[in-house]
């Protein structure tokens, strides 16, 4: 996970003076604009919103993201795992939590006495999850999760029944609620897809077998790309993730509601000119057929920049700040650093210190994460949730503690 306040391993006296050496700024605002957005669009809808704040926040920061979301609508939080959810509680935040993918041998008595409401898909995982709530002397709130056809988490159905005779024994003794049932969607990405529709009527099955044991669940199925074009879909609660940090999974950014959150910025370590004909970096893919100015920033694949990116030499980046000029990388990413190609000796005015954009709001037509993403045939998710090593993360917005 990314550093919030920690020193930059390695920046020295550059650091105090000029700014991080390589930083992710989060704009909470950004934040609370996108799950305003969600929550107004669920509200119509009279759902209500979880947003979910999994792998520390996509990597914005799980405590200030949740303060943000609940600041603007939300009515519940959501995260993959007990330790995430612990974390949340130990940072203050007593909202509804959900955590949901757990091995069935871990201890669940800390999560249940914390108020966490847990997710199960077995009979197996059940077990252990009531152990945890006799354990903690109090009951355990219920999601109950059935794989409608994403066939990952989740129980089967013809595993239902059984799981839920488990949790009515459970309800009579006292040692679980029902909170909701809920499944996840496999394909909300491609709008029309014949699956979402198949998945929402093996959900509503499986929440008709709920409430014929005298169960009142919620019902939870739409992610960020359901709760953005499937109204329909938003049944009792919506479970935006990637949306809150606003990175469209479906609109290109131009076209998109929502404002991307996360900004990866590093500063130039060097400038040098160099004459035609001399490589760059390992392989010499790249070969300045004149001469070019070259900048060195001081961010590599240990960072979470892909050592791959540029290999077809599309990658590019931002010098200058947000008014500065774009332009591309040259050769290949290293490890520890990557090198900019400033143009012809004078073309450019470019010195050491100066701020380089890798990705972010995509204004003025600068680097997106998804532009990231389609050029490595991955998805932005991966991109934000990548940043690491020695990119130190700068929070700004209301809530928020500048690092």
């Amino acid at each position: 996970m990314l550093p919030a306040t920690e020193p930059v391993p390695g920046a020295g006296p550059a650091a105090a003076t000029g700014g991080p050496r390589a930083e992710a700024v989060i704009d909470l605002d950004a934040v609370r604009h996108n799950v305003a957005h969600l929550s107004g669009l669920a509200a119509r809808s009279g759902a209500g919103t979880m947003v979910v704040v999994k792998a520390d926040g996509y990597g914005h920061g799980a405590a200030g993201v949740a303060r943000a979301a609940m600041s603007a609508g939300a009515t519940r939080l959501g995260v993959a795992t007990l330790d995430e959810a612990l974390a949340v509680r130990a940072a203050g935040i007593d909202a509804p939590l959900l955590a949901w993918l757990h091995l069935p041998d871990e201890d669940f008595a800390a999560a249940v006495a914390a108020g966490v409401e847990l997710s199960t898909s077995s009979r197996e995982h059940l077990a252990a999850v009531l152990a945890g709530a006799r354990a903690a002397g109090r009951p355990v709130r219920l999601h109950l999760k059935a794989d409608t056809g994403l066939n990952r988490n989740g129980c089967r159905p013809e595993e239902w029944p059984e799981l839920l005779d488990d949790v009515a024994s459970a309800v009579a003794e006292g040692t679980a609620e029902v909170a909701a049932v809920w499944s996840h969607l496999a394909r909300a990405d491609e709008p029309g897809d014949p699956s979402i529709d198949a998945q929402a009527e093996r959900l509503r099955a499986a929440a008709a077998q709920a409430r014929d044991r005298g169960f009142a669940p919620l019902l939870h199925l739409a992610n960020s790309a359901a709760t953005l074009t499937r109204p329909d879909l938003h049944l009792d609660l919506v479970r935006p993730g990637i949306a809150a940090y606003g990175l469209d999974p479906i609109a290109q950014p131009a076209d998109s509601p929502l404002r991307p959150a996360m900004t990866v910025r590093g500063r130039v370590a060097l400038v040098k000119t160099i004459p035609a004909g001399e490589g760059v970096s390992y392989g010499h893919e790249w070969v300045a057929a004149e001469p070019r100015t070259l900048a060195l920033v001081p961010l590599g694949y240990a960072d979470g920049v892909p050592r791959r990116l540029n290999n077809g030499g599309r990658m590019r980046v931002r010098i200058g700040g947000p008014d500065g000029t774009i332009r591309p990388v040259a050769g290949r990413v290293c490890m520890d650093q990557f090198v900019v190609d400033c143009g012809p000796p004078g073309r450019l005015d470019v010195a050491v210190g100066d701020p380089v954009e890798l990705f972010g709001t995509g204004a003025g037509g600068g680097p997106t994460a998804r532009e990231w993403a389609d050029e490595l045939g991955t998805i932005h998710y991966e991109i934000v949730t990548g940043m690491r090593g020695r990119v130190r993360r700068t929070v700004h917005g209301a809530g928020g503690n500048s690092a």
